[in-house]
C-alpha cells in the first residue's frame, strides 16, 4: 500500500478506471485531504455562522478589516497566461465524451469542462470525464452514434482552451475516503485533473486553468490558493502555472470582489458573473428576511434591474482595476429546429444581452450551446476587434454602493400562478434528469443546471414562508404548490408519453417537496439529492 495507506476507493472500478486512479494520484488526493480538510471544514462552519447573523437582521457590507486591500493602488494580479488570454467567447458544459469533441471543435476560445453545476457527481461521471479530458488532451477520444455519425477533434489550433470547474467546498465525494473520511469533491476534481493533465497543458503551451464556483469570502479564495501552491510544489511545476478564475455567484462574494482577487493574485485569472446561482444565492441569503428581499419570478429577473447592474459594474471595475479578465453571464438559450419563430425572438435576446456585456467592457461571456458562439463572437468582436480582451478599459466612472446591490425590492415584475407553475415544472424535470445521472438538461429551450433548478425550489419556499399571495390567485400555500406539482406531472407525463419515467419522477418529486416545501431550508438541493445516488 504505501502512499495509498489510509485511502479507500469504495465505487467500482469500470473499465479504464485505474488509468485515473493509480496509487499515485490517490496518493496525491491524500496528501491534499490530509493538509486542508480541516480549514475546508471550518469554513463551512463560518457560511453559517455568517447565515444566522443576516438571518437575524445584520446586512452584508464591504469588509472594514479589508478596507486596505481594497484602498491600496499599486497591486495586480498576474498576467494573463497563454490560451486564455483571448476568452471573448466560453462555452459551458459536462464532460462527456460527445460535449469533450464539440465543446473543443465549437470555435470557442474556452471550454468550460464542467464537474459541477452542469454534471451529476455520479462516480461513473467524475472519474469518465477525467478519462474524457486526459484522452482529448492525447488526441485519443472520439465518438460516434448508434446511428453511425462520428465525431472527431480538428486541429490543436482550432482547439477551445480546456478550464475545468470542480466541485464546490460544500460538496463531498463519497467514493473516496481517507483515514474513514468523504473527501472533499472540489479537491478530489482539481487533484485528479491537476495530476493527470497539467504536465500534458503544458506541453501544449498552455496551462491547467480552473473555474472556482460557490465561493462566500476571501478567506475560501485563500484556502484555493493554499492548495495550488502545495500542488505545485508536490509535483514539482512552477508556482503561479495555474490559473483559477472566480464565479461570483453569491452575494457574499461581491462584497468581497478585490479581496478575492487579492488572494489568488499569483493564480487568478479573473472573476466571471454568475447570474443564475448569484439569483439563487440573494433568494437563500435573505430567505426570511421578508418583502424587502423577495425577488419577482425567475424569468421576470434581467440583468437591467438595478440590483444586477450594480454587481455586474463592480465586477467589470474590479477586474480591470486589478489588470484581469472580466467574464459575462450565459446564454442559455438552445436553438430550435423546428421553430424558426422561437429562434427569431431568443437569438435577439441573446443578441442584446451579449451587446450590454461587451459594451458595460467584459472580456468575454458564455454559452450553452455550440450554435450561440458565432452569434456571441460576432458581438464581441464588434467591441474588441483585433485585440484579445479590453481590460485596458477601467471604468472609472463605476462607483458601487452595498445598498445598490442589495436593492431587490427595486426589481420590476411579479408573482404569478405561471410563475409558479414553472418553478414546479423545472424543478421536478431537472430533478428527474439530475438523479438519471444527466446535470445539463434542455427544458422548453433552455438549457438547466442545478443553478436554475436551486432558484425555482427556493422561491417557491421564500414565496411560502413570507405570506405571498399570488398576482392572479390564492396564498403560496403547501396545498397549492402540492396540486400544481400533481397537475404538472400530469402534463409532464402527457407531453412525455411512452419515455415518461415514473419510478424516475417518483423520486424526483418526492425530493423536490422535500427542499421546496420542508420547514428546514436545504442549503443546496445537491446535498440530499447525492445522497440518494449510488
Amino acid at each position: 500500500m504505501g502512499a495509498t495507506t489510509g485511502v479507500e476507493v469504495i465505487g467500482p472500478r469500470h473499465e479504464r478506471y485505474d488509468e485515473i486512479l493509480t496509487d499515485d494520484a490517490l496518493a496525491f488526493v491524500a496528501g491534499l485531504h490530509r493538509a486542508f480538510e480541516s480549514r475546508r471544514r471550518e469554513l463551512l462552519a463560518a457560511r453559517k455562522r455568517r447565515q444566522e447573523e443576516i438571518s437575524a437582521g445584520a446586512d452584508l457590507d464591504f469588509l472594514p478589516e479589508t478596507r486596505n486591500v481594497r484602498e491600496d493602488p499599486s497591486w495586480r494580479v498576474a498576467p494573463p497566461a497563454p490560451g486564455i488570454v483571448d476568452r471573448r467567447v466560453e462555452i459551458t458544459g459536462p464532460t462527456d465524451r460527445k460535449m469533450t469533441i464539440n465543446a473543443l471543435n465549437s470555435g470557442a476560445k474556452v471550454w468550460l469542462a464542467d464537474f459541477e453545476d452542469a454534471n451529476t457527481p455520479l462516480w461513473e461521471n467524475m472519474i469518465g470525464g477525467q478519462l474524457n479530458l486526459r484522452d482529448a488532451l492525447d488526441r485519443a477520444v472520439d465518438f460516434s452514434t448508434p446511428e453511425g455519425k462520428s465525431y472527431a477533434l480538428k486541429d490543436d489550433s482550432e482547439l477551445a482552451t480546456i478550464v475545468v470547474r470542480p466541485r464546490g467546498w460544500h460538496l463531498d465525494e463519497k467514493h473516496i475516503l481517507v483515514d474513514g473520511e468523504r473527501t472533499s469533491g472540489g479537491i478530489v476534481d482539481f487533484a485528479l485533473y491537476f495530476f493527470h493533465c497539467a504536465r500534458r497543458q503544458l506541453a501544449k503551451g498552455k496551462g491547467p486553468y480552473f473555474y472556482l464556483p460557490k465561493m462566500q469570502s476571501h478567506l475560501e479564495a485563500r484556502l484555493w490558493n493554499d492548495i495550488f501552491v502545495h500542488a505545485q510544489e508536490a509535483l514539482g511545476i512552477e508556482r503561479g502555472t495555474i490559473r483559477a478564475t472566480v464565479l461570483i455567484e453569491t452575494i457574499p462574494a461581491a462584497f468581497e470582489m478585490e479581496e478575492i482577487l487579492y488572494e489568488l493574485r499569483e493564480h487568478s485569472a479573473g472573476l466571471n458573473a454568475g447570474r443564475w446561482d448569484y439569483l439563487f444565492s440573494i433568494i437563500k441569503t435573505h430567505r426570511t428576511r421578508g418583502r424587502d428581499f423577495l425577488l419577482p419570478e425567475r424569468n421576470a429577473v434581467t440583468m437591467t434591474a438595478p440590483f444586477m447592474r450594480a454587481y455586474t459594474e463592480l465586477l467589470v471595475s474590479t477586474c480591470h482595476r486589478r489588470g484581469a479578465h472580466a467574464i459575462g453571464g450565459m446564454a442559455a438559450f438552445i436553438p430550435s429546429r423546428r421553430d424558426p419563430e422561437v429562434n427569431k425572438t431568443a437569438l435577439a435576446k441573446v443578441r442584446d444581452d451579449k451587446a450590454r456585456e461587451s459594451g458595460d467592457g467584459f472580456d468575454g461571456s458564455w454559452v450553452a450551446h455550440p450554435d450561440l458562439v458565432p452569434v456571441a463572437r460576432e458581438i464581441f468582436d464588434g467591441v474588441l476587434g483585433e485585440r484579445p480582451n479590453q481590460i485596458d478599459r477601467l471604468r472609472d466612472d463605476v462607483a458601487v454602493k452595498a445598498e445598490e446591490l442589495l436593492a431587490v425590492s427595486d426589481a420590476e415584475g411579479g408573482i404569478t400562478e405561471g410563475g409558479l407553475r414553472s418553478n414546479v415544472n423545472v424543478g421536478l424535470q431537472y430533478l428527474a434528469a439530475w438523479l438519471g445521472g444527466n446535470g445539463a438538461v434542455a427544458i422548453h429551450n433552455l438549457m438547466e443546471d442545478a443553478a436554475t433548478a436551486e432558484i425555482s425550489r427556493s422561491q417557491i419556499w421564500q414565496w411560502l414562508h413570507n405570506d405571498v399571495t399570488l398576482d392572479d390567485g390564492p396564498k403560496v400555500t403547501p396545498e397549492l404548490v402540492e396540486r400544481v406539482i400533481d397537475d404538472e406531472l400530469a402534463s409532464i407525463r402527457e407531453t412525455a408519453g411512452q419515455a415518461f419515467d415514473a419510478a424516475l419522477f417518483e423520486r424526483a418529486t418526492e425530493l423536490f417537496k422535500e427542499v421546496a416545501l420542508a420547514d428546514e431550508y436545504a442549503d443546496f438541493l445537491t446535498l440530499p439529492a447525492y445522497e440518494r445516488m449510488p
